[in-house]
């Protein structure tokens, strides 16, 4: 099973994380550089839930986005 929304498809988002050197041009220096940096993961919000999809339990991942919207039909156990 992905680590996405089952409704709207929200997935990771990759980027970077910025080492930066160097003094700040405000406090008297020649300016901050990116010394190195590193790739990060940026994952959603997502929950657990069964709901039922085209008449069928299913027990799949939705972010907190669209539990928050109510379009789905939750499983009433």
């Amino acid at each position: 099973m992905l680590k996405k929304c089952a409704l709207c498809g929200k997935g990771e988002l990759s980027g970077k994380n910025l080492a930066r050197k160097g003094q700040y041009k405000a406090k008297g220096g020649t300016g901050s550089k990116i010394a190195r940096w590193t790739m990060r993961r940026f994952l959603p919000n997502l929950q657990k839930m069964t709901i039922i999809i085209d008449g069928v339990r299913k027990r799949v991942y939705l972010c907190a986005k669209c539990i928050k919207k109510g379009s789905f039909q939750k499983v009433i156990s």
